[in-house]
């Protein structure tokens, strides 16, 4: 599945829940999934900076796609990381360049978020889309 498809799978799952807190609890049942984050790769490097929470974002290049792993201190965190992971790992970069990480506001998380963790997402796609680049540079 591409971006697009990957999104929609999203937005279909959350129109599921009635209210907030229904998807709030999912976002974070989503991140109690995550795969754990190597005690190694919870480097200064790969701590996110401007997150309310501690973020780390580890990427890897692997056969022509970008792998992205994350932990955070945080559930809510930890649900939103679990989003970007769902939405962009296992894609090549020049997807991940070219996808539009506004087309993200349609599941209305971030009205939902204090500005410090909208702001924690929008540098985590800054981050990760920086990844993608340095793929396609080394290539």
């Amino acid at each position: 599945m591409n971006y697009e498809e990957r999104l929609q799978d999203l937005l279909d799952e959350l129109d599921l829940f009635q209210d907030w807190t229904e998807r709030y609890e999912y976002i974070i049942s989503l991140g109690k999934k995550l795969p754990k984050l190597d005690e190694a790769h919870k480097t200064e490097d790969s701590l996110i900076k401007g997150c309310q929470s501690r973020v780390w974002l580890y990427t890897e290049p692997d056969k022509g796609v970008l792998k992205l792993y994350a932990d955070s201190d945080s559930l809510i965190t930890k649900g939103l990381i679990a989003v970007f992971i769902r939405l962009l790992s296992g894609l090549p970069p020049e997807e991940i360049l070219k996808a539009d990480m506004s087309k993200l506001d349609r599941t209305g998380l971030k009205d939902h978020l204090a500005p410090t963790r909208a702001n924690a997402l929008n540098s985590m796609a800054a981050q990760i889309k920086q990844a993608a680049m340095n793929m396609v540079e080394h290539h």
